[in-house]
C-alpha cells in the first residue's frame, strides 16, 4: 500500500482515482498531478515505481495544501468568521446554512433531525 501525504491509498485502483482518497485532492487535481509527473492515466498504484511514488509525494508536498494543513486552514477561516460576528459567522454558530439556502423547508443536513413541536396539530 502506497502512503502519500499521510494517507494509505488503495493499490488496486488507478493512480488518478487513488489520489482522490487524499483530503484536498479531487479528480481535477489528481489528473493535473498525473500529467505533471508524466504518469499515464491507466497506470495502477501497484505498478508505480518507488521513484514515481516519491515524485508524486514531493509534488503534493510542494504545490498543494492537503490533509491536516487544509483542515486546519478551513477551521481557522470559520473561527475567524465566528470571532468577527459577521452574518456568515452567526450562521456557522447557529448551525444553519451559510450560503443563503432556504430554511423553512429542507436544510436538514445543517439543522439535524426534525424535532416535533408539542401541541401543534396538522391542519
Amino acid at each position: 500500500m502506497a502512503r502519500i501525504a499521510g494517507v494509505n491509498i488503495p493499490t488496486q485502483k488507478r493512480v488518478e482515482i487513488a489520489l482522490t482518497y487524499i483530503h484536498g485532492i479531487g479528480r481535477t487535481k489528481a489528473t493535473e498531478i498525473c500529467a505533471k509527473c508524466n504518469i499515464p492515466a491507466e497506470r495502477r498504484v501497484q505498478d508505480l515505481t518507488e521513484a514515481e511514488t516519491m515524485q508524486i509525494r514531493e509534488l503534493i508536498d510542494q504545490d498543494y495544501t492537503v490533509e491536516g494543513d487544509l483542515r486546519r486552514e478551513v477551521a481557522m477561516n470559520i473561527k475567524r468568521l465566528l470571532d468577527l460576528g459577521c452574518y456568515r459567522g452567526l450562521r456557522h454558530r447557529r448551525g444553519l446554512p451559510v450560503r443563503g439556502q432556504r430554511t423553512h423547508t429542507n436544510a436538514r443536513t445543517r439543522k439535524g433531525k426534525a424535532k416535533p413541536i408539542a401541541g401543534k396539530k396538522k391542519a
